[in-house]
């Protein structure tokens, strides 16, 4: 007979093994077979039963863990004057785990009794089970600033780069953090507020020269007012939140649901599900679910937090850092759905069938908690066959149902046509200190598209449900492009050797047969490029107007409302409309949807905008030390005073002055976004591949000067001086011989 293993060996095998926590997994660990099994089952159900071990369908996971983000209370410092912590939020039946606090420079010190949010990672041989790095004190907001550091005899002074700031800040020589003279930096008040003379502050952050890497983002957010602190009455509130319990809620604990999301994820706001149905009516459908963060349960309407979250309008991305709409308290602990760890939600369940089309949804309020926090790599490393720990043990249950389901819902996205573009996403990495390392473009994985089509047809669901129940919301709507922008559009098909339907009223299968075109083509991104920008910018408002991207005729937003408010109205409404409780949709905020609705669509544009000038700061950034190399790229605009080209290889855009390209005159044909040159007749449009000599790069501006060197692989032709005349007039029947002669050669390249 074979030695079944003892509690605490079973135990230590799951701290150690957290993907191999299946029956089969275990048994096999210990070389347990045949009859031997009905033994270990005893052993984990007793373990069950004692509250070390709870089961998920077929695995088991210690219950017993912390979330990693969370509020500890200091506890006095021991002999050796460590500092450990209590976890206020333990929902383990056994002894608490310990917290050991690591201190870093500059942050103000902690004593017995002070309450804490703190960032925590575990350890494993030590006589604690976490570390905690802080992130802030509870009760405590002290005020920002950002600026330049002023040395003087005693300490320093800081000069705020914020132009409505009207005072300096006085720096005490032991709060200076090493800063040198003229550095940028970032700072915190010292002391109390409200005291005569200029107020005091605390260096907390070195940011080096302030056009370096690291000062890019903060500068955006300033110079965009983008606001990055939050007022004490928010913060307070968020402090004195408490993790839901059940009450009224559906428990939906015992779902495997699970997030997916980036590997460096900190707000987790949606987690999904899917499983085959079981009513032979609906034979290859399946059922979805798909759990979303109950942030309006946290933030209710007229609150601070509600106030501040609407003057956000969303959170806002940076390569270096994250602006948030809500206080770490919430966005990173109490909202997020950690795995193991109860978290409030709104799911919606909806039943699709083979074709992917959705037959019925059901909304609930419920709590459940995370079965696993994945990563999309991870998710599709399994799918292909290559499953780690983690995953191994999802794969039957969760990972293989999701992606049948996926497998369906591509089916009803091929019938709808939505818009089809294919343009890269780039993905700035830096190092440590802030120093652009490489330049990448994002891959896209079926992993992605997955969780895609999850929420979109969640958001569906959200935007049909409150139209049946005749609610007020604010829907996410897409109109189609200008008659003036398809005709621009034409221009360039036409000139790449395609084709785009004209005289019939546009659908997205149209702009899909274009794109159809062009693909595999040397004009792809070009004409991907070129859709793009003759869209109109999608947009919130109360009316109903339809997405024609998506080619959906109702659409809101419902899936992210930690980082978007307009999510957290469509919350509101469906508590409403559902009867859920008292932190509805108010009749205020129904009153001025539409203010709402134009204010959160200006504020997703103030984000766009700061994003974009980050980015293309730290792309000059990138390439100032590559001035003089020669780079490959296509024309992507044309202007009355230059070309602008995208690179190849880092997919920033930089300018060809139109002195840099010769001597002679150019005529601009804006019609045609064309420059033809007075002597030599050269003309330089939209498309073209060239070859360019970086001239200049300025990471202040995020400017790129370009010198053009060739055209489709060709020299440029010589030109006398420079003068102004009309361009050479191409006869009729040439002009009309080299448009066919272009479309024959395109039509043999795609052949």
């Amino acid at each position: 007979m074979t030695r079944i293993p003892s509690k605490t060996e079973i135990l230590d095998w799951i701290a150690d093994h957290p993907g191999q926590t299946s029956k089969r997994d275990i048994a096999k660990a210990f070389g347990i077979k045949g009859a031997d099994r009905i033994d270990l089952k005893r052993v984990l159900k007793e373990l069950e039963d004692e509250g070390h071990l709870e089961k998920r369908r077929k695995t088991y996971r210690d219950p017993d863990r912390l979330p990693p983000v969370t509020v500890l209370q200091v506890l006095a410092p021991n002999a050796d004057g460590d500092l450990f912590a209590k976890p206020l939020e333990w929902h383990g039946e056994g002894a608490e785990p310990r917290v050991l606090f690591i201190a870093r420079k500059a942050e103000p010190a902690l004593g017995e009794g002070d309450r804490i949010l703190a960032r925590l990672q575990e350890v494993r041989g030590e006589d604690h089970q976490y570390e905690a790095r802080l992130i802030r004190k509870i009760g405590a907001n002290p005020a920002r600033v950002l600026g330049i550091f002023r040395k003087g005899a005693e300490g320093g002074r800081i000069v705020p780069i914020d132009k409505g700031a009207d005072k300096e800040w006085m720096v005490a020589p032991d709060a200076t953090h090493g800063a040198k003279d003229g550095e940028l930096v970032q700072a915190e008040q010292a002391g109390p507020r409200g005291r005569m003379g200029l107020p005091r502050a605390r260096v907390v952050e070195r940011l080096g020269d302030p056009g370096a890497p690291r000062a890019v983002s903060l500068i955006a957010i300033h110079q965009h007012g983008i606001p990055d602190a939050f007022p004490d009455d928010a913060v307070a509130e968020a402090d004195r939140a408490k993790p839901a319990g059940l009450g009224d809620r559906e428990d939906l604990r015992d779902l495997p649901l699970v997030t997916i999301d980036p590997p460096d994820a900190r707000d987790r706001d949606d987690a999904v599900l899917a499983m085959p149905d079981d009513d032979p009516k609906n034979a290859g459908g399946h059922i979805l679910w798909v759990a979303i963060a109950d942030v309006a349960h946290y933030v209710r309407p007229g609150s601070a937090l509600d106030r501040e979250a609407r003057k956000r309008g969303n959170s806002t991305y940076f390569p270096d850092r994250v602006v948030p709409m809500l206080p770490d308290r919430l966005s990173g602990d109490l909202c997020s759905l950690h795995e193991g760890v109860p978290r409030a939600c709104i799911a919606v369940r909806m039943v699709i069938d083979a074709q992917g089309n959705k037959i019925s949804h059901r909304f609930t309020r419920g709590l459940m908690a995370s079965a696993g926090a994945l990563a999309y790599a991870e998710v599709q490393d399994a799918r292909d066959g290559r499953p780690n720990d983690k995953t191994a043990a999802l794969m039957e249950d969760v990972i293989a149902p999701l992606y049948a389901a996926y497998g369906a819902l591509t089916k009803a996205r091929a019938a709808r046509q939505p818009l089809d573009l294919d343009l890269p996403e780039r993905r700035i990495e830096l190092s440590e200190d802030g120093h652009v390392t490489s330049v990448k473009f994002r891959d896209r994985l079926d992993a992605h598209r997955l969780i895609e089509e999850f929420m979109v047809l969640a958001n569906v669901a959200a935007a049909e449900e409150l139209t049946r129940l005749r609610r007020p919301l604010i829907f996410r709507v897409h109109e189609e492009p200008s008659p003036e922008k398809l005709d621009a559009l034409r221009e360039v098909a036409a000139a790449s050797g395609f084709t785009l339907a004209k005289g019939q009223v546009l659908q997205t299968r149209h702009l899909n047969d274009l794109l159809d075109q062009a693909m595999g083509t040397e004009f792809s991104e070009l004409i991907n490029l070129s859709t793009l920008r003759s869209m109109t910018q999608a947009y919130y408002t109360p009316e109903h107007f339809g997405h024609f991207g998506l080619a959906l005729r109702s659409y809101a937003h419902f899936t992210s409302p930690i980082r978007r408010y307009a999510d957290l109205i469509v919350h509101r409404a469906l508590i409403t409309a559902h009867g859920w409780g008292k932190d509805g949709l108010s009749p205020q905020e129904i009153d001025e949807l539409e203010a709402t609705a134009e204010h959160i669509s200006q504020t997703e544009r103030r984000s766009m905008e700061a994003e974009r000038d980050t980015t293309d700061r730290y792309l000059a950034a990138y390439l100032s030390e590559r001035v003089g190399n020669e780079f490959t790229g296509r024309i992507s605009g044309i202007a009355r005073f230059g070309v602008f080209v995208k690179l190849d290889e880092t997919g920033a855009d930089g300018l060809i002055p139109i002195r840099e390209l010769g001597n002679e005159y150019f005529h601009h044909d804006r019609e045609a976004q064309t420059l033809m040159g007075a002597d030599t007749g050269l003309e330089i449009g939209i498309g073209q591949r060239v070859t360019v000599r970086l001239s200049e790069a300025v990471p202040v501006t995020g400017g790129l000067t370009l010198e053009l060197l060739s055209i489709d692989d060709k020299a440029l032709p010589r030109s006398g001086p420079r003068k102004r005349g009309k361009p050479p007039r191409r006869a009729p029947a040439r002009a009309k011989a080299k448009a066919a002669k272009t479309r024959r050669k395109v039509i043999r390249k795609r052949k």
